[in-house]
């Protein structure tokens, strides 16, 4: 696939995603980046673990901002303090040059996505609950059950 189609393909994978679907792009995304720094540092190529780093501290700092301190605050407040440690943590690893940053780093993301991946599973199991109600299907009857007898 050229370069082209892929960055079409991206852009309509995003642009027609829930919100959900996009919050866990934003998790690969930065587990992504974060396991190219740590190869890029097993590989002492540190302008390679800047780069990498750099995207996922950007992605970090967007889920921070993505955050509705109005809707849950206590909830809001203590995952915009995971990403800011997880941000430090890469920061720690790029200036340095250490792989334990990055090891926790992508410890706390997987551990995250995980989680989301859990919720996601939840809500849809929710909504499919809700959708099952809103079905109109009729009451059985003798002759349905009379039916269902003789083919059992």
């Amino acid at each position: 696939m050229n370069y082209q189609a892929a960055n079409n393909y991206l852009k309509t994978k995003v642009f027609t995603a829930t919100p959900e679907q996009l919050q866990l792009m934003l998790y690969d995304g930065a587990i992504r980046f974060t396991d190219q720094g740590k190869s890029s540092l097993e590989k002492k190529d540190y302008e390679g673990v800047y780069n990498a780093l750099s995207r996922a501290q950007k992605i970090l700092t967007e889920l921070q901002c993505g955050l509705k301190h109005d809707v849950a605050p206590e909830l809001c407040g203590k995952l915009s303090a995971l990403y800011t440690f997880v941000f430090r943590k890469l920061v720690d690893a790029s200036i340095h040059h250490q792989m334990e940053p990055i090891d926790e780093a992508l410890q706390i993301l997987r551990y995250q996505r995980e989680t989301w991946v859990l919720l996601l599973d939840q809500l849809g199991k929710a909504k499919a609950g809700v959708a099952a109600t809103r079905i109109d299907m009729p009451a059985p009857n003798e002759q349905m059950e009379r039916q269902l007898r003789m083919t059992a």
